[in-house]
């Protein structure tokens, strides 16, 4: 099974001192770039069936970076909103289909967030995916669920801890911001 190719050949290392860089679709001319200003966070293995993945991955590497912080330098007019009814406007080049950026822009505890996929940056040293998300998911790609078990102690091996959901702290944060939104907890 191919995780992701980020992840599946070792993961090369992690630059304390990265400060963000370009992401580049997979275009061989005209490509759309995109800059992100500092550092990302949340990295992540993801197997939910919206991600964009590389041909042939069960996972995408998915992680967020301020939406202030990201800004399209070339060929933006490539761009279009992947489905605009979801949370996430996932913004995917029309011709080659990856997915460059996308902001959570409604009222929602990720709201200012731009997710991204790291391994479009040119530049290397950007933080290793730190856990796997919505794992179960592949199957709804059509991933055997027989075979879920393999994949969960493959992730354990390499260090992502496999959840369905988010992790933990992610998920006591929209808990948290639900909460303090209803008047339950005081802001």
């Amino acid at each position: 099974m191919t995780l992701h190719p980020s992840i599946d050949s070792g993961f090369k290392a992690t630059d304390a001192s990265f400060s963000g860089g370009t992401l580049v679709c997979n275009c061989t001319s005209n490509p759309v770039r995109v800059q992100i200003k500092g550092d990302i966070a949340h990295n992540h293995a993801c197997g939910c069936t919206k991600c964009w993945k590389p041909k042939g991955a069960a996972f995408s590497i998915v992680a967020v970076a301020p939406t202030d912080n990201v800004e399209v330098l070339e060929n933006g007019d490539k761009l279009a909103v992947v489905d605009p009814a979801a949370l996430i406007q996932r913004h995917a080049c029309k011709d080659c289909g990856v997915h460059m950026y996308g902001p959570v822009e409604r009222d929602h505890p990720f709201k200012g967030l731009s997710f991204v996929h790291p391994e479009r940056f040119q530049e290397e040293g950007w933080a290793k995916p730190g856990f796997a998300a919505f794992v179960s998911s592949i199957i709804e790609s059509g991933y055997d669920p027989a075979k879920m078990d393999g994949v969960r102690a493959r992730l354990r091996e390499i260090d992502l801890e496999p959840y369905d959901c988010l992790n933990p702290g992610l998920m006591d944060y929209i808990a948290t911001w639900t909460a303090k939104k209803s008047g339950i907890l005081s802001a």
